[in-house]
């Protein structure tokens, strides 16, 4: 009875089997040269391969359309164990059989045949466990009405250590030659086979020897393709009256054309839409992009291959065709490897094959971001030529530039975030941008800019930080409500708003993201001195109460052993802590920005100002004015607009005509 046990065993043994196996996945014009490639890159031969279809090919029409093929190859492991068993025989290069580790038994056999007036005898011995032959059986075939005489001797030896592949004489017989086999030799039209057919002798008449085959064969001409087994087979077990092959002359093989095997999927369609780890479908993540980055492999080509000659039963050449070569699909943006024949990216981008040929586009164009596109991850520009709707991404490792509008999305960036409307984040939607951002307005949107902040009409209730300048330049330029940082400077034409409403609050002259990463670092510390009191406080109860009974249990050991390995932790900690809060505190200190914050036009009443910690809160209207940071204090003088630099800012490889 077959247990649920045993079944787990015998799957988990093809499993661990399975996961041995190596394969290759190979793409190629027809089956069997994605086969031959295969056998190639597995140092392997065709006949020992297993393969699945993953993708059929078709010849396509007229030379249009076609379709490679793409299969998934891997060794037949039994296949393969015997292959590695074979030996290569010296000068002639055949591949002769070693002896083999059967595991099946086999009994042995012999075969009685008569040649001229001999009666001959070949003995194979078992295999294994198999029965021998057994020399009753053998005497009883030998005698026959026309046997003259027998070597007794001489059939035991044979039958004791067999006859290794031969026929041994062992007696003689009555040979009438009349009654001999006949043979007759057909040769095909293309000179590319020949068959014997052999008639049954009769009773005194001799049977055809291997000797007496070749023979006919070479007075027939045949020089090439005479094969030994297979006359041998026919000896043993001759088969009357009916044309057996016997020579095969080797057809030539036309050499493989050169193809292309790509890294990539050509085909756009069957690119998948991405699966979460519980199996479910995000519809914003179509996947409809490749990226690639510089000195990435894309492709190999597969050189030609040359033809092998063949010849026919008469030793005439015949010749095969070398394989096509083909030129290399070198599109925009790859180079070719040392090698000669491996096509690289030249710079990060999508990769296409457009007509038939490999480009790596830096930039990528499209009409908007929606559930049409969905999201989009990109090593290189994105241009948006209409709107980012809610709820979708953008991130690139260069630009980001959209023409319209961005509303509750993510838009992130290694380089500059241009958006020619305004940014409507709806207090969920977030910037990035590792240079600069430029945009019309920004409003209820999170942004985290590296270096300015270029906005014409407005930064409303935002959270914006920015490790250089904000300049709002426009004349409706306004910041209304939100929390905003930057190191050096923010320009505005009015801050805050005419009777209130939501709070503004402006910080420079400092690095927002040190200052960040310092309170983080101050309220770890703080944490750390809190856990520090109480494990002094357990760790000292333990000591007393060994003090007191010179002993403690086991358990309260190792407890007192983990809490003095905590404390040692905790205070190793504390100290890397402390080290990098002076650092921080050193940066800030010495941080050359003092920083400025001007308004054109006003700041109103109820805004508050944050100049290197410094606070200053706006008690009234003031109009026309620049606050700064002097002697401790926050000092407001007369207004001090932008610098020309500033003022022609623009994001790279564009300019302000």
């Amino acid at each position: 009875m077959v247990t649920l046990e045993q079944i787990r065993a015998d799957l988990a043994k093809s499993l661990k089997a399975d996961q041995t196996l190596e394969f290759v996945e190979v793409r190629a014009e027809t089956l069997e040269e994605a086969l031959a490639d295969a056998a190639t890159q597995l140092q392997s031969r065709v006949p020992l391969l297993e393969y699945e279809v993953l993708e059929q090919g078709t010849g396509g029409f007229m030379g249009l359309m076609k379709k490679p093929w793409f299969i998934r190859a891997y060794e037949n492991a039994e296949a393969a164990k015997k292959e590695k068993k074979k030996a290569v025989a010296g000068e002639s290069g055949d591949i002769i059989a070693e002896e083999e580790e059967v595991n099946l038994d086999k009994d042995g056999m012999f075969y009685v045949h008569y040649f001229d007036s001999q009666i001959c005898l070949k003995v194979v011995p078992p295999v294994g466990s198999g029965s021998p032959v057994l020399l009753k059986e053998v005497l009883l075939r030998l005698k026959r009405s026309d046997t003259i005489e027998i070597e007794e001797n001489k059939v035991k030896e044979c039958v004791k250590n067999g006859t290794d592949g031969q026929y041994v004489p062992v007696g003689l017989f009555e040979h009438n030659p009349v009654f001999d086999s006949l043979i007759t030799v057909d040769i095909s039209s293309d000179e590319m086979r020949a068959s014997i057919t052999v008639s049954a002798p009769s009773m005194g008449g001799a049977e055809v020897s291997p000797f007496h085959i070749k023979r006919v064969l070479e007075t027939q001409g045949v020089v090439c393709g005479i094969s030994e087994e297979k006359i041998n087979d026919f000896v043993d077990t001759p088969v009357f009256g009916i044309p057996f092959v016997v020579a095969e002359a080797p057809h030539p093989v036309d050499g493989r054309n050169a193809y292309i095997a790509y890294n990539f999927e050509t085909d756009r369609s069957k690119l998948k839409l991405k699966e979460s780890e519980n199996g479910q479908v995000d519809y914003k993540e179509l996947n409809r992009i490749q990226n690639v980055v510089e000195g990435q492999p894309l492709a190999q080509k597969m050189p030609a291959e040359r033809g092998k000659a063949g010849k026919t039963l008469f030793g005439r050449y015949l010749e095969a065709k070398n394989g096509k070569d083909i030129p290399m699909p070198l599109g925009k943006n790859v180079v070719v490897d040392s090698d000669g024949r491996t096509i690289l990216a030249a710079t990060n981008g999508q990769v296409l094959l457009i007509n038939d040929k490999i480009h790596v586009e830096p930039i990528m164009e499209v009409d908007s971001v929606s559930i049409k596109t969905g999201n989009i991850t990109f090593l290189g520009t994105v241009i948006v030529k209409g709107n980012v709707d809610d709820g979708f991404k953008v991130k690139a490792s260069g630009n980001i530039e959209v023409y319209g509008t961005v509303g509750k999305s993510i838009l992130e960036a290694d380089g500059d975030v241009i958006v020619s409307l305004g940014i409507m984040g709806r207090d969920e939607g977030y910037i990035r941008a590792g240079k600069s951002l430029w945009a019309k307005f920004i409003q209820n949107t999170q942004v985290d800019v590296e270096e300015y902040i270029i906005v014409t009409d407005g930064i409303i209730n935002s959270q914006v930080t920015c490790n250089k300048k904000i300049l709002l330049q426009g004349k409706r330029a306004a910041i209304i409500g939100g929390h905003l940082f930057a190191t050096e400077e923010i320009h505005s034409k009015t801050i805050g708003s005419n009777g209130g409403g939501s709070e503004t609050v402006l910080e420079v002259g400092y690095d927002p993201k040190a200052k960040r990463h310092l309170d983080e670092l101050m309220d770890r510390q703080t944490a750390l001195a809190k856990e520090l009191d109480e494990l002094d406080l357990n760790i000292s109860t333990l000591e007393n109460q060994k003090k007191i009974r010179k002993n403690l249990s086991p358990e309260k050991t190792e407890n007192l052993a983990k809490l003095t390995l905590r404390k040692n932790e905790v205070i190793a900690e504390s100290e890397e802590i402390s080290e990098e809060i002076q650092q921080i505190q050193a940066h800030l200190r010495e941080l050359k920005v003092i920083g400025k914050i001007s308004a054109s036009g006003t700041v109103y009443a109820g805004v508050k100002l944050y100049i290197r910690d410094v606070k200053e809160e706006i008690r009234a209207d003031v109009k026309s004015v620049t606050f700064f940071y002097e002697n401790g204090f926050v000092r407001h003088g007369k207004y001090e607009p932008p610098t020309a630099e500033d003022m022609k800012r623009a994001p790279d490889g564009y300019s302000t005509n």
